[in-house]
């Protein structure tokens, strides 16, 4: 049973999830799946990017390979999927954050103008 509802905002999440083979995109379905429907969710499947209020990222690891979901949740029971990227370094890039705090502001500019 699902305790929150996890959405992509815009096509940034979906473009990215397209690129990956099948066997990445069916272990960032099982990922999304648990936050759905876990009430607690696993520090190992979720984290708070340090110094960024409400912003978090999703962990996805196959093999070696790790990949990263940026994603903030809007009135506690709705995730937004923000942008993702492979990681392939020790420290997330500076970028990829930028990016997420810029699509997390575009959001609530849009939602509270509706």
């Amino acid at each position: 049973m699902k305790v929150r509802e996890v959405i992509a905002y815009k096509n940034y999440f979906i473009s990215f999830l397209k690129e990956q083979d099948k066997r990445v995109q069916n272990k960032i379905y099982k990922v999304i799946e648990i936050i759905e429907t876990f009430q607690r969710i696993p520090k190992t499947y979720l984290s708070p990017v340090i110094g960024e209020k409400g912003l978090y990222y999703a962990r996805i690891k196959l093999g070696s390979n790790i990949w990263r979901v940026f994603c903030f949740f809007d009135e506690g029971k709705l995730v937004i999927l923000l942008n993702a990227f492979a990681k392939k370094t020790q420290k997330t890039p500076k970028k990829e954050i930028k990016k997420a705090k810029r699509l997390m502001k575009e959001y609530y500019i849009e939602k509270n103008s509706k």
